[in-house]
């Protein structure tokens, strides 16, 4: 999977330890949606950062081998503009390694945008996605779901199977 990043434990992202996985692109939707220039999102300075082009068998690997984190959470840019990276990735740790610990996907679009993705990943069980772009002067709030505080109010995790 091409990816801006990995962090074996991070504990900013869900009210568990979780393997991030920053990935590795993103369209602005946010901003352009917000009238915003790309440079007011959180994550514009990933955009020129390298990629890595890590093996799935490597980065399930690297989690199965710590003991802290329970989950592992996409995030960064904009984990649907690879859907089918990320897809093989979670099949690969649900099918070939027997896993199903929870998957945490933050995404900018709205559930409606992404129906198809969101029943494909159902079928995988254990998945949580946070939906909702980012909207500047909202204010952030506590998610239940998640148990971390989301940065504008029209953003929801929903536990989707």
């Amino acid at each position: 999977m091409i990816i801006k990043a990995i962090v074996d434990e991070d504990f900013v992202n869900y009210k568990h330890p979780v393997m991030y996985i920053g990935t590795a692109h993103c369209n602005g939707k946010c901003c352009k949606d917000a009238g915003a220039p790309l440079s007011m999102c959180q994550n514009d300075e990933w955009r020129a950062s390298a990629t890595v082009d890590m093996d799935d068998e490597d980065i399930i690997a690297r989690y199965l081998s710590n003991d802290i984190t329970s989950a592992i959470c996409f995030a960064g840019l904009e984990p649907f503009e690879q859907f089918e990276e990320m897809l093989a990735l979670i099949t690969k740790l649900r099918q070939e390694h027997h896993c199903d610990d929870t998957v945490v996907i933050y995404t900018g679009y709205n559930k409606n945008e992404i129906a198809l993705f969101v029943n494909e990943l159902s079928l995988l069980g254990n998945i949580i996605i946070k939906f909702g772009r980012f909207v500047p002067g909202h204010t952030r709030h506590f998610d239940e779901v998640l148990g971390v505080y989301l940065s504008s109010d029209n953003q929801y995790a929903e536990v989707i199977s």
